[in-house]
């Protein structure tokens, strides 16, 4: 038993390391990547520095390590049993009665202790970089249509001031509730600024209730105050917007800018507004399905390296699991789609990619132990 318990400490030592190895340099291959992509967008922007494009990479990294967390631990894992094959560790483990069971054990537990990390850990802290990240990119690279965000069930939103005598001018708008019904968006307790194109106020709206109807926002029962003046009611009053219902949902907050902790209680905040929930829902389901994954991988780069040099078609076994590893990733990416379109439950979405990949790692190595 002492054997099998050093064997095991041994094999995971050897995981982890060519785990953690990869996932560090497939990160850094992305990021290079991306890093090229972002001075290839700033080069029409003389005036935003190279710093920006570094911090907007490196808060990037966070984000990328854990996308890549499955393909690491895959081909990591395909690494480390293939030495330990090559070098005829595993077989005379196998031959001394150790089944790949029991040393397999070691590193799944490893795997999905990782996946644990990366879902409770780094995805929070991977959100928080990347919702700055966005906030840096939409300052200093986008142009167009400003951000909007919903939080505590208030809306914050952006937009051009078409007004002919404010050319170049900006709208603040700030709707303390936010609601869905029939289709039309409605707001309340409104707030609304107007600013020149030098960020001067101009004039403020105070409304109770409004809605978003035909690109114009409607204010009931409005009153209007300029600087160094009073309010005056105005009765309705609208305001001409190229935002619709569809473009409001789509710009809240991404699910990637949210920690996992956070996630069901936006979930049931926009559920109570009306909007649909369904990509966070499944980001959400992702993140406590990354744990199952990594273990899943795990298993699938054993099952396809672990086949002794003497018996021929190693390059073809190792490269059948990528092809396999990357099958997994298209199946998840289709599944996730059919999901946004609602063709598929959330959690099935997210989850039935995950176990029929551990349906294939256990058929691969009942087979290799047992066939």
């Amino acid at each position: 038993m002492m054997v099998a318990v050093t064997l095991s400490r041994y094999i995971a030592r050897q995981f982890v390391l060519s785990v953690l190895a990869m996932i560090g340099s497939l990160t850094g291959i992305v990021c290079l990547f991306d890093f090229i992509d972002l001075l290839r967008r700033v080069a029409t922007k003389p005036d935003v520095s190279t710093n920006i494009v570094t911090e907007i990479a490196g808060l990037h990294i966070p984000y990328f390590m854990v996308e890549i967390l499955p393909f690491g631990i895959l081909l990591g894992g395909i690494v480390c049993f293939w030495r330990l094959t090559r070098s005829s560790e595993l077989i005379v483990a196998r031959a001394a009665g150790i089944s790949a069971w029991q040393f397999l054990a070691a590193p799944l537990v490893c795997a999905i202790l990782i996946g644990a990390v990366a879902t409770t850990i780094v995805s929070p802290l991977s959100s928080s970089m990347y919702r700055r990240a966005e906030e840096l990119d939409q300052q200093y690279l986008r142009t167009g249509g400003g951000p909007l965000s919903l939080s505590s069930g208030s809306l914050w939103l952006r937009q051009a001031d078409t007004a002919p005598s404010n050319a170049h001018g900006v709208v603040m708008l700030h709707a303390g509730g936010v609601q869905v019904e029939e289709g039309m968006l409605h707001i309340r307790d409104i707030s609304v600024f107007r600013l020149d194109h030098d960020d001067k106020l101009m004039m403020r709206i105070e409304s109770p209730n409004g809605y978003l109807k035909n690109l114009e926002w409607v204010f009931e029962n409005a009153s209007v105050v300029k600087p160094n003046d009073i309010l005056h009611p105005v009765g309705t009053m609208t305001l001409p917007t190229s935002l619709t219902l569809d473009r409001v949902q789509e710009s809240f907050a991404s699910p990637d800018t949210l920690s996992v902790w956070a996630l069901p209680s936006f979930i049931t905040l926009l559920e109570h507004s009306g909007f649909s929930s369904i990509r966070h829902r499944i980001h959400f389901q992702s993140l406590l399905a990354l744990p199952m994954l990594a273990g899943t991988m795990a298993l699938v780069s054993a099952g396809f390296s672990m086949r002794p040099s003497r018996r021929g078609g190693v390059a073809k076994m190792v490269g059948s699991g990528v092809a396999a590893g990357f099958l997994l990733f298209t199946v998840s990416k289709v599944a996730e789609q059919f999901g946004k379109s609602g063709a598929l439950p959330p959690v099935l979405a997210a989850w039935a990619p995950t176990l029929a990949g551990l349906c294939l790692a256990v058929a691969l190595l009942l087979h290799l132990e047992d066939g």
